[in-house]
């Protein structure tokens, strides 16, 4: 994370006065990894058909994840509104999608990680929903 935490702040329009930008846009990429994994992990269970809500869940979260970690990073001309609706959908996101995993998580490792990084993300993005009026 150091790394792009230095890419956003050598940016000439840095919005990255804190390390929250980068925090945001790494568990971001993250979980949208950890969610993605999940998915494919459900796939692989003998029993599938008992996961499909949970893979559903999992790919919407890790697609807006992945959406809202490669918007934050873009810092020219920012528009705040639409980052702060990005953050708040990815936490709804998050927060279905580890609803969801914890159902699963005592019989299934991969939900139960997927379930507490989604967790930690959904902190993560209201943290930067917090910072984003000190950043702009």
């Amino acid at each position: 994370m150091k790394h792009l935490q230095m890419m956003l702040a050598s940016h000439p329009h840095s919005m990255a006065k804190s390390d929250k930008l980068g925090q945001a846009a790494h568990h971001n990429a993250l979980c949208a990894q950890t969610c993605t994994s999940c998915a494919d992990a459900c796939l692989a269970e003998p029993k599938v058909d008992h996961l499909r809500r949970c893979i559903r869940l999992n790919l919407d979260c890790a697609d807006i994840c992945a959406t809202t970690s490669r918007v934050l990073t873009r810092q020219t001309d920012v528009d705040i509104a639409l980052i702060q609706d990005l953050l708040r959908a990815c936490a709804t996101a998050c927060r279905v999608c580890a609803e969801e995993c914890e159902k699963h998580a005592g019989m299934h490792e991969h939900c139960r990680l997927c379930a507490e990084h989604c967790r930690q993300c959904v902190d993560v993005c209201e943290e930067m929903l917090e910072a984003i009026p000190a950043m702009a």
